[in-house]
Formats: C-alpha cells, sequence, structure tokens
C-alpha cells in the first residue's frame, strides 16, 4: 500500500482519521488519496490555524468547479466526512452541507467498446513506443486482461507474478475492492496472451514471485495516471474522440466485458437471469445490484432482448391456442 504524504497544518488530524477508516476493514487507498488533495490545497491556501472553516470549504468547492460532477462529488464528500470527525473535538468546527445529488445527465454514460473498437485498441497499444521494448507488451497484455475478465484497472495494475496460475488457468485478485479476495478463471486465449506476455516479462527485473505483473519502463509498477495518459494516446490512434470529463474511460473496458457477455448469453439461448448471479461474482460485486450498473442497453444488446421476447411471446400464443387476452399480450417482459 502507498502511502500518503501530508504536509498542512492538518497533516496529523487528516492521517488520523484515514488511520480510523482503515479500522473499519478497508483500506481507504482511494478515499485518502482524494484527502490529499485537500491537504495540498490547505498547504497552497497556507493555513496556519488548524481548523476548518466555512470560507476554506467554499474555496475548495470553488476549486473543483473545472471537474466533472461525480468527481467533483467524491472529493468534498470525503472532505466532509473529515469536517464531521473533526468537529466531534473541536465545537468550532465547520461542517459543509453535502453537495446536491448528481442528475441523470451529470453522470458519466459508461462508452461500450465495439468489437472491431477492442481490435484496434489492441493493435494500438502493441505499436506504442518505444519500440523492441517491454512497454507494447504491456499495455496490450493490460487492456486485453481488462476487457476478457472485466477486472478493475487497480486489481491488474496490483497483480504480481505470483497470482498468474497458469496451470488452473485463473488469477488470484488478492485485494479487491473492500479487501474481498477472489478467483478469476481465465478462457484459454487470455491464458495463452499472459502466458507469452510473462515468458517476455520475466526476461527484465525484478523476477520474484511477489514482484509486479505489470511493470513500467523503469521496472516499476504501473501508475493509474500513467495508464490513463497512455490510454488516451491509444484512443486517439484509433481515432475514437476522447474528451476530459466524459471519456471513453479505460474502466469502460469493464461495462464492455459485462455487455458483452450478456450478448454471449442470449445467443447461446441462455437463462440470463439465472446467470447474473455468476456475472456478479466474477466481477467482485456483492449482488447483482451492483452489477446492474454495468448492463447498458446497447442497440444489439436490445436486439437480443427483443428477439428473446419475440420467440417467447410466439410460444404463449402457441400454447394458450392463439388467444389475445393472455398475460403476455398484456404486459411486455422485461428480459435483463
Amino acid at each position: 500500500m502507498r502511502s500518503l504524504k501530508l504536509h498542512s497544518s492538518l497533516a496529523d488530524p487528516i492521517q488520523h482519521f484515514i488511520n480510523l477508516r482503515r479500522l473499519s476493514g478497508t483500506d481507504y487507498q482511494s478515499q485518502a488519496q482524494l484527502l490529499g488533495y485537500f491537504d495540498r490545497f490547505l498547504r497552497e491556501q497556507d493555513l496556519s490555524e488548524p481548523r476548518i472553516t466555512r470560507e476554506i470549504t467554499d474555496r475548495y468547492q470553488q476549486s473543483l468547479s473545472q471537474l466533472a460532477p461525480r468527481t467533483r462529488s467524491n472529493r468534498f464528500c470525503v472532505v466532509r466526512q473529515l469536517c464531521e470527525y473533526l468537529a466531534r473535538s473541536n465545537p468550532l468546527g465547520y461542517v459543509p452541507e453535502p453537495l446536491k445529488g448528481i442528475s441523470s445527465t451529470g453522470a458519466h454514460q459508461p462508452y461500450i467498446y465495439s468489437n472491431s473498437e477492442i481490435q484496434a485498441l489492441l493493435k494500438a497499444a502493441s505499436q506504442l513506443a518505444p519500440k523492441n521494448s517491454l512497454r507494447p507488451h504491456t499495455y496490450q497484455t493490460l487492456l486485453g486482461l481488462l476487457y476478457s475478465t472485466g477486472i478493475r484497472i487497480g486489481e491488474a495494475l496490483a497483480l504480481n507474478l505470483e497470482h498468474f496460475h497458469h496451470t488452473e488457468r485463473r488469477l488470484y485478485i488478492a485485494e479487491g475492492k473492500f479487501r474481498k479476495a477472489r478467483w478469476v478463471p481465465l478462457s484459454a486465449s487470455t491464458c495463452q496472451a499472459l502466458e507469452r506476455y510473462v515468458r517476455t516479462r520475466l526476461q527484465i527485473r525484478p523476477r520474484s514471485p511477489d514482484s509486479p505483473l505489470l511493470i513500467n519502463q523503469r521496472s516499476r509498477p504501473l501508475h493509474q495516471s500513467t495508464v490513463n495518459q497512455s490510454f488516451r494516446h491509444v484512443l486517439r490512434q484509433c481515432g475514437i474522440h476522447h474528451r476530459t470529463h466524459t471519456g471513453p474511460r479505460i474502466h469502460d473496458l469493464r461495462h464492455t466485458f459485462a455487455v458483452h457477455r450478456l450478448l454471449a448469453w442470449y445467443r447461446d439461448g441462455d437463462d440470463v437471469n439465472a446467470r447474473l448471479p455468476y456475472l456478479a461474482t466474477y466481477m467482485g460485486h456483492v449482488d447483482i445490484h451492483s452489477t446492474h450498473v454495468y448492463v447498458q442497453p446497447t442497440a444489439e444488446l436490445i436486439e437480443q432482448v427483443n428477439r428473446r421476447f419475440y420467440t417467447y411471446y410466439l410460444d404463449q400464443v402457441k400454447h394458450h391456442g392463439g388467444k389475445h387476452d393472455t398475460p403476455y399480450c398484456r404486459v411486455h417482459q422485461t428480459f435483463l
């Protein structure tokens, strides 16, 4: 876990708050990073008094105005939680009002990549500079892994060499969201691609089992900000238009995995409702309600749903002897 360096006059209380949250059983890594942004803001404001005032939170909220609504909400939410914590021991502490909820128009709309776009992304990643280095192999492997398994970018970057079990064709996610570990089975093609990458990767130090699976040019673990920057370059090479706040994002590969998995089940004639719990478990979700967020109604998916309903409808009409006053005629069933 990367240590967070705090330098403002509130560095100690912020660190105490982070430590307290981690005692609840979560690593609090992403939230701690957001508090690190706030600590940097406090230092730039040259805050001398170790107390948060309304003026400070108003200025901080104003400094976030250029960010996407969801990002702005996330950053301010952890600061408000910090204020609540500090107010318990300081009656003069100020607790700001929560930001208004994000409307559906303000929320990020996931981008579902087509099969041809996935192929283009992998090809562009394999052509990254410098040539004849590990970098193009690393990014091609990373993007292929994110798409074929749907694991989170943070989970992929945290993989060590020992987490890839090629004989059993599976990955071990040692610390997923909420510190939940799980096994992720791999398809034969994904396993073969990972084996090819590992053979090349082992030519470079470090090679110990607990060393990172995916490394940069300096043989250090990949950093997500660098990955995002490289991914934007790959998008441009593929002619996929990218906007800073709206994407497409690398996280949308996880959404694409979920949608394409459902499409495959529809085309194979499987019972999608019965298989959704399997998808939730595979993606590391607590229940299928979290998985529903990833199921976007693409044109291909809607076509498969309509085709499934049409076939089901005809079967029911035939079963009821051509009667039109059946429950299946009165109500259009949803098969997602």
